[in-house]
């Protein structure tokens, strides 16, 4: 998982003398982090971002919005819930405390890949900014909170919620793809990858106003909606989707000339995907918006985003390549 930055031997005088002015550097000198290390720590930021997404469709849905009275507290006797706000209370402090596991991992995340054997800026600098989106999200958190479930602000704090995924995709992506030879795909594909992640992103977007003019509002009381039709909304969402669809099935078409490239199979993946999500969809209209089958939705969405995010990556970034960082001399004996 990791080595130590000397073999062999004790740290050389020159390094022992000379003044650490941060602690990242005075660990740089004893601890190195390997490449595995990396990759688990930038997947269990993906899988807490995943998961924060679902708990908080989890306390939408089943009107735990407002458990908790306030915010940082959770009411007045303190930040943990208490036995008298009930089982509401209980599931949108379970989604607090995950907000505490997720910054756990995020700077997990940071410590390793600052401390990598071979140094990779660029992921440390991603890390940072999940740190920064996490924060972000906090206080969109606590916003939403006070201004009683804003039917907008609750749109926000999902959105934030999806720009921490998104940078805890590239990081995870990147993280796999370290040391490895770049392969460009050689067949032209245009502006085919930027398009279809705009149009996914205009569908996410849109999915949170046809949430907000839905039924589900977070809480057990009568929290106002957003003032549009709720059909319209729906319908426009779906056109949406099939505009995503079109532009992945071209980039299909495309990428097909070259069957064994990554931003092929990604593709294929990709669609795969959205035509799942599309599936869902359908079902929950046709069956009334069963708390269950919007929570799948709710998932499928950002499976769906997580994929375009990964195709671009595929098809535009170059891989990440790490630096090599001396191993200190050993000290004499």
């Amino acid at each position: 998982m990791f080595a130590a930055a000397t073999r062999g031997g004790s740290l050389s005088s020159r390094e022992t003398s000379s003044p650490m002015t941060t602690p990242f550097q005075w660990l740089a000198a004893r601890v190195a982090f390997e490449r595995a290390a990396l990759r688990r720590a930038a997947g269990a930021a993906l899988a807490t971002s995943l998961m924060i997404i679902v708990t908080g469709g989890v306390v939408r849905l089943t009107g735990s919005g407002l458990g908790c009275d306030g915010w940082p507290r959770c009411s007045e006797a303190g930040f943990a819930a208490t036995p008298e706000l009930g089982v509401h209370g209980a599931i949108e402090f379970t989604n607090r405390v995950l907000s505490g596991v997720v910054c756990v991992a995020v700077g997990w995340l940071i410590v390793v890949a600052r401390l990598q054997r071979r140094p990779v800026p660029e992921l440390t600098r991603w890390g940072w900014v999940q740190f920064w989106i996490v924060m972000l999200n906090a206080v969109v958190g606590g916003l939403t909170v006070w201004a009683r479930l804003s039917p907008y602000l609750v749109a926000a704090h999902f959105l934030a919620a999806v720009l921490f995924l998104t940078a805890t995709t590239v990081v995870w992506h990147k993280a796999r793809l370290l040391d490895r030879p770049a392969r460009p795909l050689s067949v032209p594909v245009g502006r085919l990858p930027a398009a279809l992640v705009a149009s996914v992103a205009v569908l996410v977007a849109v999915g949170t106003i046809v949430t907000g003019t839905g039924p589900h509002a977070g809480d057990s009381s009568d929290v106002p909606r957003m003032p549009f039709n709720w059909t319209a909304m729906v319908w426009l969402h779906g056109v949406a989707a099939a505009l995503s669809l079109g532009l992945a099935v071209a980039l299909w078409l495309r990428t097909r000339r070259e069957p064994g490239s990554a931003a092929h199979q990604r593709t294929t993946l990709f669609l795969a995907v959205l035509l799942g999500q599309g599936l869902v969809g359908l079902t929950q209209i046709v069956t009334d918006l069963p708390e269950v089958v919007v929570l799948a939705h709710l998932l499928g969405s950002a499976m769906v985003w997580v994929g375009a995010v990964r195709v671009l990556l595929d098809i535009r970034l170059p891989a990440v390549a790490g630096e090599e960082r001396p191993l200190p001399a050993p000290a004499r004996t």
